[in-house]
Order: C-alpha cells, then sequence, then structure tokens
C-alpha cells in the first residue's frame, strides 16, 4: 500500500493585542471577529475593567485576540490596574492591533500618550483607523497623516460595528503570525471561565441603565453559577461603593432591581443556551476601587509601586 504523501500545514498562532483610547471600538471588533458577544461594548467609555480574550481559529491559524482596557492617565487605583493590564497585553503580543475612533478630530496630547504607550514595539503594528463610516474625510486623513509616523505601522480604514475593511484587516493579521502550535483547543473562543462573562453581562447591562457615577462604581462578582440544575442558578453580588447607590441600584419597591434582572437575565440566557434563574444582590463595598486589598480579592492585577494604597 503507497504511503500517505498527504501533509499537514504547519499551524500558525500568536497574540493580537487590541489597544487604544476608550470607545475606540476595541470591544466591538473583537465580538466581530469572534462571533460571540465576550467583551462590554456600549456607547459609554471605560466600561472594559480587565483585559478579555477571544480566540479565533480558522484551518491552520488561531489568533488570540487580547481586548485591553482603554489608555488614560491613571486618576485611581482601578486606572492604575487598568493601565497595567493594557502595558502587560503590549508586552506579551506577537502582533498590536491599535485602534483609533476616526470620527473625533485627533488631539495632540491624546496621540502623544498613545505613542508613548505603544513605546519601541519591535513586532508588526496595524492601525485601524475605526467608525470611518461616520467619520468626516478631514479627520480620516488627520489620523492617516500621524499613524504613517509610527514605526512599520500599516493602516486600515474599517467600521467595527458595521463590517466594511474587517475582512481585509483580518487576513493582514493572519498573514504576521508566526510559526507555532495553537495556544488553544480549536473549538474554545476565551481562555476564561463562563463565570466572567455571565458576570460582564450583568455589570454591561447596568452600564445601559445608569449614568453619572453608577456605572463606574458597580462590580459584578458571580458567587453561585448551578449548571446542574434546571433552569440554570445564578447568583450575582454587585457591588456598589456607597450605600445611596445600593438603593438606586434596587429602587422604589425592588421595581429597578427587577427590571435590571430582566434585561440582564435575556443577556446570560442567550449566551448560555439555557434558561437562566438569575438572583442579584445589591451589597455595598466601601471604596473598593480605592483599595488595593479589594481589587486584589476582586481579580484586579496591580503595580507593585503604588503608595499610599491599603
Amino acid at each position: 500500500m503507497p504511503a500517505d504523501t498527504t501533509s499537514v500545514p504547519p499551524t500558525r498562532a500568536g497574540y493580537v493585542a487590541l489597544v487604544g483610547l476608550p470607545n475606540a471600538g476595541k470591544s466591538t471588533l473583537l465580538n466581530r471577529f469572534v462571533g460571540e458577544h465576550l467583551s462590554i461594548a456600549t456607547a459609554k467609555a471605560q466600561t472594559t475593567w480587565q483585559s478579555v480574550t477571544g480566540i479565533l481559529t480558522d484551518g491552520s491559524t488561531q489568533l488570540v485576540f487580547v481586548d485591553t482596557p482603554g489608555l488614560l492617565e491613571p486618576r485611581d487605583l482601578l486606572q492604575r490596574a487598568m493601565r497595567s493590564a493594557a502595558s502587560e497585553a503590549l508586552a506579551d503580543a506577537d502582533i498590536v492591533l491599535l485602534m483609533v475612533d476616526a470620527s473625533r478630530e485627533p488631539r495632540a496630547a491624546e496621540q502623544e500618550m498613545i505613542t508613548r504607550a505603544l513605546g519601541t514595539l519591535g513586532r508588526p503594528l496595524h492601525v485601524a483607523l475605526n467608525k470611518v463610516d461616520l467619520a468626516a474625510d478631514a479627520s480620516i486623513g488627520a489620523w492617516e497623516v500621524w499613524a504613517a509616523k509610527l514605526p512599520g505601522a500599516r493602516v486600515h480604514r474599517i467600521s467595527a460595528q458595521g463590517g466594511s475593511g474587517t475582512s481585509e484587516l483580518l487576513s493582514a493579521l493572519r498573514a504576521e503570525l508566526p510559526s507555532s502550535p495553537f495556544y488553544f483547543p480549536e473549538d474554545e473562543i476565551a481562555s476564561v471561565p463562563v463565570r466572567f462573562f455571565v458576570a460582564e453581562l450583568v455589570r454591561e447591562t447596568v452600564f445601559e441603565r445608569y449614568h453619572q457615577e453608577i456605572p463606574y462604581s458597580v462590580f459584578c462578582e458571580v458567587t453561585e453559577f448551578r449548571e446542574s440544575q434546571d433552569p440554570i442558578y445564578v447568583g450575582v453580588d454587585i457591588l456598589v461603593e456607597k450605600a445611596s447607590q445600593k438603593g438606586i441600584l434596587i429602587g422604589r419597591g425592588g421595581s429597578a432591581i427587577r427590571e435590571l434582572g430582566s434585561e440582564a437575565r435575556t443577556k446570560i440566557e442567550h449566551f448560555l443556551g439555557r434558561s437562566v434563574y438569575l438572583d442579584l444582590w445589591v451589597k455595598p463595598l466601601e471604596s473598593w476601587r480605592k483599595s488595593r486589598a479589594q481589587l486584589t480579592r476582586l481579580g484586579f492585577r496591580l503595580p507593585a509601586d503604588d503608595e499610599g494604597t491599603r
């Protein structure tokens, strides 16, 4: 019997860091690429607080996208943790995908901060000018002139929401992948437990329903996840910084928390593909955004050089 002369094509895989200013569309692009709602995407800025990994395996290639918190000048410990997460993703990436909101006129201070954060990469850099369907030609042109000055940058015009240019961008990223075994099984689309995404869907709903300081003072934590039950029982603590915020979230006679739970449950059921009993509990955790101990307990990684923290 003749020997099988067919050969398996070599695999290529790598980490792609999605970085940029808040509200540039990184989470929307990740969700589009992976085909699932993995990362919070709302009209409000600074909704991504921790890095979210989405995996896209196609044939002999595997792209591991890391959606990072928006680049900003930190004002509290939580924002320092967010900036640290973005820096870690940049350091570990095989490819860097910088996203900018081309519908906003570029500001010199923001461009300088991006350049400083990127540093000396020594790795492929792609710049996605997002929201070009909403942007004026002058704004797009100004961003292109700036991006062309970044060493080795390849510039793409895209709409993460509408999809234009995203297929071409994806092909360009695949072409940059180094030869490597896959990092994850081919059928996986994320690297963190389902509990993380369930908590994020509740937090996303808070962002959609509330304004001012409430969304930025809330952290959601899954305390129970009984998958063997039908419907699945999910218990979630909604942590707030002040007792007054608890009252706002619960509402008169519990009306607000019931509406929040109904909307969040619909999202979770769609994500899990099963019926869910969602049990929400609002609990004050005073000044958690400023407490090193609380942030560490909640899973945030903080730089070692923070001073004056508890």
